[in-house]
């Protein structure tokens, strides 16, 4: 190693400890998804990211989607994907094929990862210790009109309540959780919940510091394409009333303003296709999406 990237380095390292020093002990729950899920190389600098934050004292709790995988296998065995108002229709089958890729295939394998880091990551779907107690959603088919038919989308839901102890004792054990969005109903059916949905009640419910959306974009921008960030509530309320935010990034946004509103410190919605999105954004100045507070 040359004079130069040894000095680099130790710049790097020296930028990152008070950010460091504040995190200690503190959590962050992450969503996990888009682009970094399926890249090979972002997928592992992933892995080594959460590790280096337990190992510093900081407690990540992941939570993961699985979209393109749940596609992937359904196409597989012959069954259509079909989607109402971005929402995908789950009937008992396809539930079926949801826990497996979720709560099997796709869980693990970040389990895996994580662990061939030297991480010690634990695989949980919301059934497991009660965490996620789910209900039906209810969608209209006509959203602006209150009387408006309501859609029954089968085993698609919503976080009821959140029972967050068994992720607290794993925290406290040095595990790293890594927690597959379904949750239980009342009679012990299954739902799929929406990934965003679930980290941002799992933040609140846990008391986070920080709520991370990995996404497959670079962040809000305003009408020029510019990044937005130190965004208030306040002023994401505005822009949401004035267009600048509009669309696909609505669902997201609103999650991590419902997680500022609610008591998370920030929330972060950031470009999950650039190599180590989580420790740039979490520890260093320039960081790489879009910060909301309170």
């Amino acid at each position: 190693m040359d004079n130069n990237k040894a000095s680099t380095i130790v710049e790097v390292l020296s930028e990152a400890l008070p950010y460091i020093q504040k995190l200690n002990g503190k959590t962050i729950v992450i969503k996990y998804g888009g682009n970094a899920m399926t890249d090979d190389a972002l997928k592992v600098g992933f892995a080594r990211d959460i590790v280096l934050l337990k190992q510093v004292g900081i407690n990540p709790v992941i939570v993961h989607g699985g979209g393109p995988q749940i596609a992937e296998l359904l196409e597989r065995v012959g069954k259509e994907s079909r989607f109402i108002q971005g929402m995908r229709v789950t009937d008992t089958e396809t539930m079926d094929i949801v826990e497996m890729v979720l709560g099997g295939l796709v869980n693990k394998s970040i389990v895996t990862l994580i662990n061939q880091q030297g991480g010690r990551a634990v695989g949980l779907t919301g059934k497991d210790g009660s965490l996620i107690r789910a209900k039906k959603m209810q969608i209209k088919i006509d959203p602006n009109d209150e009387n408006s038919e309501l859609i029954d989308l089968g085993h698609v839901g919503e976080v009821d309540t959140v029972d967050p102890s068994v992720v607290s004792m794993l925290d406290a054990d040095n595990f790293i959780p890594v927690i597959a969005p379904i949750g239980v109903g009342e009679n012990g059916e299954s739902y799929n919940i929406n990934a965003d949905l679930v980290a941002g009640k799992l933040s609140t419910v846990l008391g986070a510091e920080k709520l991370l959306l990995l996404t497959n974009t670079v962040g809000i921008l305003d009408k020029q394409n510019k990044l937005l960030t130190g965004l208030t509530a306040k002023q994401v309320d505005e822009f949401i009333a004035d267009g600048t935010i509009y669309g696909g990034m609505l669902p997201k946004v609103n999650c991590a303003l419902d997680a500022v509103k609610s008591g998370v410190k920030t929330s972060h919605i950031i470009d999950g296709r650039v190599p180590h999105a989580v420790l740039l954004e979490l520890l260093t100045d320039e960081g790489v999406g879009t910060l909301l507070k309170g």
